[in-house]
């Protein structure tokens, strides 16, 4: 047990803690980031739609937690200028991180230029110091060789992290894609050791155990040295719960009726 003690102490700082229900309110939004400072430390960020980016940033000022939202989620769709446009308002509402849906029913259907393009186009407006993450869906482009072609495509147009999923299909995170991402990852370093490329699992990823089979298959291809906030984030809402129940040495308490 106290190995997965040490293991949720270690995930709890990758947390980004999200809220991405279609019925999200503000309220919502309020208690979300009263959950990011805990008594074992702090989420790296919460991840919420665009419309609440403003009220995120104000409730968190001073905690350190960053704000991420997504753009052209879920769908992944084809209209790069409606991206663009909501990209740029999110980053003057306050947003540090930016998850876009790389347009992966284009890309699975052969259109690989557009998918680059619109990546590479959405990376042109984000300023220095705002991270791109990019969703590739890999629970419906499903064929690992695409899985790996995509990674690629998305770390070539300039993605600063690359991310398994919306959390709104039918197949979410899984081993066997972060496994061929971070392998991408690492045939990137390879090549450019000056650039830093990180990984996000996201949807489906619950408790402390799941959290370190992510984290065996990280270290295991990069290094244990290499996982941080920098490089490495949990998409997920009911985690957090789960890690701190494991640290305190909790039984895991089901908060699902209390709207979490």
């Amino acid at each position: 047990m106290s190995d997965m003690i040490e293991i949720a102490a270690r995930a709890l700082g990758l947390v980004d803690l999200t809220n991405l229900n279609d019925d999200c309110t503000a309220e919502d939004i309020t208690k979300l980031c009263a959950r990011t400072v805990t008594d074992h430390g702090s989420v790296a960020a919460v991840c919420v739609w665009p419309r609440f980016v403003a009220q995120a940033a104000k409730e968190l000022t001073g905690t350190g937690v960053k704000v991420a939202t997504v753009v052209n989620f879920p769908a992944g769709g084809e209209d790069t200028e409606a991206v663009i446009a909501e990209t740029r308002q999110a980053i003057a509402d306050g947003a540090d991180e930016v998850d876009l849906v790389m347009p992966y029913k284009a890309f699975v259907s052969g259109r690989k230029g557009f998918a680059e393009e619109q990546i590479i186009r959405i990376k042109a407006v984000i300023p220095e110091g705002v991270l791109l993450k990019v969703i590739l869906e890999t629970g419906e482009i499903k064929d690992p060789l695409l899985i790996h072609a995509a990674s690629n495509l998305a770390i070539a147009a300039g993605a600063d992290f690359i991310k398994t999923s919306t959390g709104k299909v039918a197949v979410n995170a899984t081993l066997e894609a972060a496994e061929i991402m971070l392998t991408a990852i690492e045939e990137a370093r390879r090549d450019d050791g000056e650039r830093v490329i990180g990984f996000k699992p996201a949807g489906g990823i619950k408790t402390a155990e799941d959290a370190a089979a992510y984290l065996a298959v990280a270290d295991r291809i990069m290094g244990h040295n290499w996982v941080s906030a920098h490089t490495f984030r949990f998409g997920a809402s009911g985690l957090l719960d789960s890690l701190i129940s494991t640290i305190e040495g909790q039984e895991i308490v089901d908060h699902s009726h209390h709207g979490y």
